[in-house]
């Protein structure tokens, strides 16, 4: 087995977004890769903003996305004993001290330091006070080196080097006991034996902060990879003007995880021109060194036409049971309608997600159809009406209703009303589905069974009389 040990941790504040499901992928795939572990651990220790409901949907979409964690969920609110236990050790060994300054007064020595042209970090006021003051509230702060240099090689953007004397003093512990994020991350990646901590580049800033606490509290330091951002079609940050909801919400939009996978993985990581990956291809293709250095842009297009051909190539069984939960969620019950999976194989070649391919087979299981005015108005007028009524007596006598006779049945009526095939196909679309795109008119008939073609064609007579 290898020694990999790789994480994702987010914060149950929200739902799991694009840009997290990205870093958690990236860590998937390294884990299953080289046979490592792959550990989710929940960093809930903002007791106020955190939430079970935001829990229960980052493990929904982590289970949607197909991404097992070999360890976990690990809640940081149930390690608050050995985060005060670390913090203690800190505070005995002289590495970390007791601040009581004042919020009132930290801005003042900030808004000071600005004035003065200084970087407005903590001055150290309170790093020699002797004794402690029981009456009176305090953070705990770390010691910082206040020269040298704190380097480290990422495995993305390659050697980084922080000057000590730019770093703060940091909080490790607020006045009301509780841990800081910078403090229990160290100790919880530390104790979880993590290898490797692949993250946004937006904590490249965290990381020298991390590195000396690992330093003073006797930890080896892992290996670090910072992701590029992913950006907007603008450049800008990626919010959710730009289609940065949810995971779910992709799942509600109609898109397939195997999808979305796919997409988030070629943010910023490439196999040469290969565009098309399974979840395995990805497992044995993925490399850190393959990960670009710069920001990624979100191209909803893009996801749009992955996502058309995971459904054009997709199971249709499969697909169908999506396209019922669709379905169901419009209020259409499939009942004693087309089977789902045939619907699916009429629809897919043109269907982009399962939400439009829902909205177009909705016609298929309405006991009425609803009409589109326009469609309507083009092409159901009454110089139609024996032609329609020609084709109903035809329609009626025949026994074989599958597609190939329904063809034959089709020419027959065409050779006798002396029209072409799209001036009667298109009306008797309209017709029968309510709308003028669609698959072939003999396919939507199979599709309708006799019955409900029939009836569809004599509500269509009665709208021409």
């Amino acid at each position: 087995m290898s020694k990999l040990r790789v994480r994702f941790a987010p914060s149950p504040t929200g739902y799991l977004h694009i840009g997290g499901a990205r870093t958690a992928l990236f860590n998937y795939l390294l884990a299953r890769k080289e046979g490592g572990s792959f550990i989710l651990r929940i960093e809930d220790t903002d007791v106020a903003r955190s939430t079970q409901e935001s829990v229960d949907a980052i493990l929904q979409a982590m289970e949607w996305l197909g991404m097992q964690c070999d360890e976990g969920p690990v809640f940081q609110s149930a390690r608050f004993d050995l985060y005060r236990q670390k913090v203690r050790q800190l505070l005995d060994q002289g590495l970390a001290y007791r601040c009581y300054c004042t919020a009132e007064e930290l801005e003042a020595k900030r808004e000071q330091a600005l004035q003065e042209g200084r970087k407005p970090k903590y001055d150290g006021t309170c790093r020699a006070l002797q004794g402690t003051f029981s009456e009176r509230p305090f953070v705990v702060r770390f010691r910082a080196p206040g020269s040298g240099a704190t380097t480290f090689e990422d495995r993305i953007k390659g050697p980084i080097t922080f000057q000590n004397e730019e770093l703060d003093d940091l909080i490790i512990q607020r006045s009301d006991g509780t841990p800081t994020y910078n403090f229990v991350v160290v100790v919880d990646d530390a104790e979880m034996a993590i290898s490797l901590v692949v993250r946004g580049d937006d904590h490249i800033n965290n990381t020298p902060r991390q590195i000396l606490l690992y330093q003073a509290l006797g930890y080896p330091v892992p290996d670090f990879a910072h992701v590029p951002m992913i950006l907007g079609a603008d450049k800008s940050r990626l919010s959710k003007r730009h289609g940065a909801t949810s995971v779910m919400a992709y799942r509600d939009m109609g898109y397939l995880p195997e999808a979305l996978v796919n997409y988030l993985v070629r943010l910023g990581w490439s196999c040469g021109d290969q565009e098309i990956f399974s979840m395995q291809e990805l497992i044995e293709k993925f490399s850190l060194e393959a990960v670009g250095k710069s920001a990624s842009v979100f191209n909803p297009e893009k996801l749009l036409w992955l996502n058309a051909h995971y459904i054009k190539h997709g199971d249709s069984q499969r697909l169908g049971e999506l396209l019922t939960g669709h379905l169901v969620q419009k209020g259409i019950e499939v009942g004693d309608g087309p089977a789902p999976a045939a619907v699916v194989d009429a629809l897919k070649e043109r269907a982009k997600t399962l939400l439009e391919m829902a909205e177009q087979a909705a016609c298929y299981y309405r006991s009425e159809v609803v009409f589109d005015p326009d469609a309507a108005a083009k092409f159901l007028v009454p110089a139609l009406g024996s032609a329609f009524e020609t084709l109903l007596r035809r329609m009626e006598g025949e026994g074989d209703w599958q597609e190939s006779t329904l063809e034959r049945a089709f020419e027959e009526v065409l050779h006798q009303t002396g029209l072409k095939f799209g001036k009667l196909a298109q009306p008797v679309r309209v017709a029968l589905t309510g709308g003028s795109a669609g698959p072939g008119i003999c396919q939507i008939m199979v599709l309708l069974g006799k019955e409900r073609t029939l009836a569809r064609l004599r509500q269509a007579i009665g709208m021409l009389a």
